[in-house]
């Protein structure tokens, strides 16, 4: 039986390139590469005709190698329900109380900002430590853990 060495996490989604560069300042990844002819994604966003959605893909990788490929797919659909998969975002590892709260409270204003939306603050209950329950650019859930 064959060892798999990597893995790629694809979001189905309305706009590859907006949610591939929100994850890849998210996670300081490195972003997908400027379309050709174009300074700045912002140039790219001003120049696209109403309706249309840029790329039909896009990808950001773990500049270091160890954190898997993020792969961004245009589907025709929108997100209906919830996701039956979600990234948890590390950021209070090793962190309990109210250590732990600020470090949350801190990447959620850091990710606020890239346009993520915050969601539920799930205290710790005694088994669980604290999470934060947020969405991406598209609505996309993910927990701050």
């Amino acid at each position: 039986m064959a060892t798999i060495k990597q893995v790629q996490i694809t979001f189905d989604c309305g706009e590859p390139a907006r949610v591939a560069r929100f994850w890849s300042e998210a996670l300081g990844y490195d972003a997908p590469p400027l379309p050709e002819g174009f300074a700045t994604w912002d140039d790219f966003d001003r120049a696209l005709s109403t309706g249309h959605q840029g790329p039909a893909s896009a990808a950001c990788a773990d500049p270091s190698g160890a954190g898997p490929r993020l792969y961004f797919q245009r589907v025709p659909e929108g997100k209906v329900v919830k996701n039956r998969v979600h990234l948890d975002v590390r950021v209070g590892t090793g962190l309990v109380g109210e250590e732990r709260l600020a470090a949350l409270e801190a990447e959620c204003t850091r990710l606020l900002a890239l346009g993520a939306v915050r969601g539920l603050l799930l205290r710790a209950d005694g088994v669980n430590e604290s999470c934060l329950l947020m969405q991406d650019v598209e609505g996309n859930e993910f927990c701050l853990d």
